[in-house]
């Protein structure tokens, strides 16, 4: 008779769960550091919301906690740029103003940072940043810090790099506990930490913890356009519902203008809670979108009219009568009315950390060096 023993665990000085930004992020901190680290994930590649957003490294808008995490962020993903051979655009982002509400949000924001940081604009010149006459352009905004990446093609560049760098990957391994080390469904890890980056599934692992931190899920929708009149657009383009979305323009005073003229002119755009924003892939094409709405479970039913909301909007902003659609997506991401991280150890072993909004590519690397820091991982 034969036995049969399971292989001995892999050790590690940290195991990350989850291969989305938000583990790589740990994985190039802990790495760097000099700690040999393993990522676990349950796909064959990054498939959730890392590859499914605008690629829109959002710094300037940002405030409080997450705008210092949004710093150290850019300038970690330029240095990743140069060293893992993805491209970085630093052509900033333009907000084009439509009212004169929103341009009172600008000139506000604009007057508490420096002029390095934001610059208001004329029409004209607006129109020049975008690449395109937005009709009923009043004004602008360009915030040139903000950078932007092709998510699609940096994320596996990303984890390309690390393995590189010595990070052990174990793709297409669903984890099945977090109890004494990492099991998974083809074997078990040992580490003297293990971070838990899986975004809005830590309800799979920890549900007790999910439900305290009040962990739901957002549901977007988002499409892929051919480039309207073949415009070539370098920035990231906010309009004026995104300054309800990212806190240093919604803290403004001049903000509550803007709800109340949106609320009054289009108010769909607030029942859906649609940023309207896009960027251009390298190939020309240009990502839009996009809507939220939450649910701690999603309903499986996407509704035709989200998309005919975008797509009309989408044409007045480019001022064409249709645009040609060639993908469509369901983005879905981590939120919590509790504020935009999750970060918790429900043992000493184990540190669960989230971003619990759509801020992830912007902030991950920043969030990381923190939650590292915290445990004396790192300096």
């Amino acid at each position: 008779m034969h036995s049969h023993s399971s292989p001995a665990p892999l050790r590690a000085d940290v195991v990350v769960v989850g291969a989305g930004i938000v583990g790589l992020a740990h994985a190039w901190h802990a790495v760097r550091a000099g700690l040999s680290v393993v990522v676990v994930d349950r796909d064959d590649r990054a498939v959730g919301a890392s590859v499914r957003n605008f690629g829109h490294i959002c710094t300037t808008a940002q405030s409080g906690r997450a705008r210092e995490y949004a710093v150290v962020a850019r300038e970690t993903w330029l240095r990743a740029g140069a060293e893992a051979g993805l491209a970085v655009s630093a052509h900033g982002t333009v907000v084009a103003a439509r009212s004169v509400a929103e341009m009172a949000v600008l000139d506000e924001f604009a007057s508490g940072r420096d002029r390095d940081e934001v610059r208001v604009l004329g029409a004209d010149e607006t129109a020049d940043r975008l690449g395109w006459a937005v009709p009923g352009l009043v004004g602008g905004a360009l915030m040139p810090r903000d950078l932007r990446v092709d998510s699609p093609a940096a994320v596996p560049a990303l984890t390309a790099h690390l393995a590189r760098l010595g990070v052990v990957f174990r793709f297409g391994e669903n984890v099945v506990d977090v109890v004494d080390g990492v099991r998974t469904t083809h074997g078990s890890y040992v580490a003297d930490t293990v971070i838990v980056c899986v975004g809005h599934d830590v309800d799979r692992l920890f549900p007790v913890l999910a439900s305290d931190g009040e962990v739901r899920r957002c549901r977007l929708r988002m499409m892929e356009i051919d480039p309207p009149r073949g415009v070539r657009i370098d920035p990231g383009v906010f309009t004026g519902s995104s300054l309800l979305r990212y806190g240093g323009f919604a803290e403004t005073a001049a903000a509550d203008t803007v709800r109340a003229e949106l609320a009054s002119l289009d108010p769909d755009m607030l029942t859906h809670t649609v940023n309207l924003m896009c960027t251009q892939r390298p190939d020309g094409r240009v990502v839009i979108g996009d809507t939220h709405h939450y649910e701690r479970t999603l309903d499986p039913f996407d509704d035709e009219a989200l998309d005919a909301l975008l797509l009309d909007r989408f044409c007045g902003l480019f001022g064409v009568d249709d645009l040609v659609v060639r993908r469509r997506w369901r983005g879905v991401y981590a939120a919590s009315a509790q504020g935009p991280y999750l970060h918790a150890s429900p043992r000493a072993d184990v540190v669960v950390a989230s971003v619990t909004s759509g801020i992830g590519m912007t902030t991950a690397f920043g969030f990381a060096r923190d939650v590292l820091a915290q445990r004396g991982l790192i300096p």
